[in-house]
């Protein structure tokens, strides 16, 4: 068994848009055949190699794509290296950086005559290769000694909250549970997870950047494949409801109570 190694690198976060503050991530590089992304990867506080701990992979919105390894902790990083979350809720968590050039999910765009967007999921096909990468990623790090198999969990926003939905069907047996934001997949491959996996599905009412027929789409089809899903849409509120997800009191509380059989 791959045993996780305990390293700690400050990282500053700046030129964001947000205060600055110091999060406790490790710098890290993956690479999957020729395919190489940088990605951040947060240790409990007093890690111990003996112990098993959640893994939350978080997947950031198209706004972040970049090398930097840096824009990707922008939005929900605050989140899970804040103290209170630390001590609460002690996880492993990976943010890991899609390219400027590509998507997690597979998606088409297309504009309507009034001038909203519209996303169109194909329902097979191969993995975007950054997709294909955090694939890779996870089944290496489920696979260590470190993390708890019954405890795995995934979320995203916007582009990320499309990967959510790609990633569950794509490994419908490893997360235990999913929150989606402000994203879209297509409904015909919710059987492949609906009964395997919790979630908790966001979106902004107004929301005119990914419209909110795309999360409500999925909800109905989880619904009817008697899946076990919550859905807060969030009145006047648009693209940016992650700040809503966020500040929900219950959404940690109610991730890290999911466990796998």
């Amino acid at each position: 068994m791959k045993r996780i190694i305990f390293v700690t690198a400050m990282l500053t976060l700046a030129g964001t848009g947000k205060a600055q503050q110091n999060f406790p991530f490790e710098a890290c590089t993956f690479r999957n055949g020729e395919f190489t992304f940088p990605y951040r990867i947060l240790y409990p506080k007093n890690f111990d190699s003996a112990k098993r701990y959640p893994l939350i992979l978080f997947l950031h919105g198209a706004g972040e794509r970049g090398n930097d390894n840096v824009k990707q902790l922008t939005h929900g990083a605050a989140l899970f290296a804040s103290d209170s979350t630390m001590e609460r809720f002690p996880a492993i968590v990976v943010f890991p950086q899609c390219p400027t050039d590509s998507y997690w999910a597979n998606v088409r765009t297309t504009t309507n005559p009034d001038g909203t967007r519209r996303f169109n999921f194909p329902a097979k096909g191969k993995p975007t290769p950054p997709l294909a990468a955090v694939l890779a990623l996870m089944d290496s790090l489920v696979n260590s000694e470190n993390v708890d198999k019954a405890k795995v969990y995934v979320g995203g926003l916007s582009m990320g909250g499309m990967g959510t939905f790609e990633l569950l069907a794509r490994r419908p047996k490893m997360f235990a549970a999913a929150f989606p934001i402000c994203g879209g997949g297509n409904p015909k491959n919710v059987n492949r997870y609906a009964k395997n996996v919790k979630l908790w599905v966001f979106h902004g009412e107004a929301d005119n950047v990914v419209p909110l027929i795309h999360s409500q789409a999925m909800v109905d089809a989880i619904k009817k494949a008697k899946g076990d899903v919550r859905f807060s849409v969030y009145p006047g509120v648009g693209h940016n409801s992650w700040d809503n997800a966020f500040a929900e009191p219950e959404l940690l509380p109610w991730l890290f109570r999911v466990s796998k059989k």
